[in-house]
């Protein structure tokens, strides 16, 4: 029987072109009209080491990569030793002969179906082209062995590279493919065939191009970064699309420098944004306070990576979260939103830069590196779904009694905002406790009432978020189950997946996409059937069960907790779960 679905794991060593490979196949298998999931696996190396990427392909939705492989591409005999042990019965290597002399690991197995192919030498010796393009030789194998149109790759191929590029990653994968046609009575048990399935009419995105997007229909007109794993995926995004969109995009000499700039531009009137890892937000956290203290609104994505210091620097983790919620000195309102998927990547970024101008207060975006390094299928954007709102804005001229001041104490703590040149306006402010025009005070009742005023805000901005058609939490299964798993950020969809293998009608999952301020009567309302709670982080401490603790005065039941810097795998997971039912 012929399986139209596959897990692909291609892997190398760094600088074999392993991720290019990755977005070619599962670029290829969108356009067949299929689903796809595809995640990056690299060490912190700019050459040598391990690398790969996994794909899960399918013609029903896909959320998250499989636990098990059933088709492996090894670029080298590491790949092999490391990755022999995760693939299926009955599932294929397709390997260079070269690279595994007789009674080497990959003899250690009869129940796989073994693709020896001789890549290197198609590359040197037939083609005369550099040995990276290997990794096109063994996708043009893939092809063949799944029976899967090979003009679906090549026209990939030719979008991608430029035109003589084009042509020689062509020729090696038609030289792949014949290969396999001429060499191997094809029994692979798994087949990938075209679809009518509307994965034709899909985008495929990462978490960081989802943000950058988001951020420019946001009307963001000034980025700055400094490159720092996962985020330097949206710096780069940003700077490639600067000119086209009329943007600003600067690399400016350190995290320090780069929240100053973001300030300045905001202050300025200027849709701003700066993305960092959980080490450049350390830097960040004075900067962090000064636009807290201004009520300057700007946006931060922090993509977290396992710590302390330098850590994983490539890997993922959800350590960050207690840090972003309390990160810099005093008490200043601030929001975080932890997307959990690609999509809400996008609209979420849109939201953020509403909430920092509509309530002159930073916006942080927790992701973590599998979310915002991953790359899926999913269905076009709808940019009309999020309006642009710019809060409480004087533009042109400032045409109230008496002098404009730029801190006015109301009732909703937000003060009516002008932008430097505003006629008859002169915008003050101090990063120093000031009064409502800006001037330095150390007045102690004022301070209280600045104090007061700054933190109100979060009271209205609560209440915005209680509205129904705001989803601060999303509910996945049954409303009336009595077990809930509650969870946060990029483990959504290993989660759904899992939900899928369990199939169990009285287990239902709780995303909390808003952890602060808390939606305390949304979650409430969510738990108020289940029995039993059961948190998912990617974290030794479990801090959102600290936080649930903290603020709806109800214990956990049980935490499933992963801090290695990889993902959950969906299998592992469901069997984990499976335990504490």
């Amino acid at each position: 029987m012929k399986i139209n679905e596959l897990s692909l794991l291609i892997g190398g060593e760094a600088g074999a072109g392993i991720a290019r490979s990755g977005f070619l196949f599962i670029k290829a298998c969108m356009r067949a009209g299929l689903n796809v999931f595809g995640t990056n696996d690299y060490q912190s190396l700019i050459r040598g080491g391990h690398n790969f990427y996994v794909v899960q392909v399918r013609a029903e939705e896909v959320y998250s990569q499989a636990d098990n492989i059933a088709l492996l591409l090894a670029l080298n005999a590491e790949t092999v030793m490391l990755h022999i042990g995760e693939v299926v019965i009955n599932g294929g290597i397709i390997y260079d002969p070269d690279d595994h002399p007789p009674g080497t690991e990959i003899r250690r197995r009869e129940d796989l179906n073994l693709y020896p192919v001789p890549l290197r030498k198609i590359v040197l010796e037939e083609l005369e082209e550099d040995s990276i393009m290997r990794n096109t030789v063994a996708l043009g194998a893939a092809f063949a062995l799944l029976h899967f149109d090979l003009r679906l790759l090549d026209d990939v191929i030719k979008d991608t590279f430029k035109q003589k590029v084009a042509e020689s990653n062509m020729k090696a994968a038609k030289r792949g493919y014949d290969y396999v046609r001429q060499n191997f009575q094809n029994s692979f048990p798994y087949n990938l065939v075209e679809t009518k399935n509307t994965g034709k009419n899909k985008i495929l995105i990462s978490g960081n191009e989802a943000v950058g997007l988001g951020a420019l229909k946001a009307g963001c007109k000034f980025f700055a970064g400094y490159p720092m794993t996962p985020t330097t995926g949206l710096l780069h995004f940003m700077a490639e699309n600067e000119r086209k969109m009329e943007i600003l995009v600067i690399q400016p000499e350190g995290e320090i420098a780069a929240i100053n700039m973001v300030a300045g531009a905001a202050f300025t009137g200027v849709r701003a944004m700066t993305a960092t890892s959980g080490g450049g937000f350390c830097l960040m956290s004075e900067g962090l306070g000064m636009t807290g203290m201004t009520e300057t609104p700007v946006v931060i994505m922090v993509g977290q990576r396992p710590g302390p210091s330098t850590g994983l620097p490539t890997y993922s983790a959800q350590g960050d979260l207690r840090f972003v919620i309390h990160a810099s000195q005093g008490e200043f309102p601030r929001v975080v939103i932890a997307p959990g998927d690609i999509e809400e990547c996008f609209y979420e970024t849109m939201r953020a830069f509403n909430w920092a101008e509509k309530y002159q207060m930073p916006i942080i975006l927790l992701t973590d590196k599998y979310l915002v390094e991953s790359q899926a299928s999913i269905e076009p954007f709808d940019i009309n779904r999020i309006k642009v709102e710019r809060g409480d804005l004087i533009v042109g001229k400032y045409d109230s009694k008496g002098v404009y001041m730029r801190h006015k104490i109301n009732e909703t703590g937000v003060s009516p905002r002008a932008f430097p040149l505003t006629k008859d306006a002169i915008v003050r402010t101090n990063a120093d406790e000031h009064d409502e025009a800006g001037y330095t005070s150390e007045d102690p009742q004022l301070t209280s009432i600045m104090v007061e005023k700054r933190l109100r805000k979060l009271e209205y901005l609560t209440k915005e978020l209680e509205k129904e058609e705001i989803e601060t939490v999303k509910i996945y299964g049954s409303e009336e189950a009595t077990s809930t798993i509650v969870s946060w950020g990029g483990t959504k969809g290993p989660i759904r997946e899992a939900l899928k293998i369990l199939n169990n009608v009285s287990l239902n999952y709780l995303q909390i996409i808003y952890l602060h301020p808390f939606p305390v009567k949304k979650i409430e309302k969510a738990l108020s059937s289940t029995k039993r709670i059961i948190v998912v982080e990617h974290n030794m401490t479990s801090q959102l069960s600290s936080i649930i603790r903290e603020r709806l005065l109800r214990n956990v039941d049980h935490a499933i907790l992963k801090y290695d810097g990889r993902p959950f795998n969906p299998g592992y997971l469901a069997a984990k779960i499976r335990e504490v039912l």
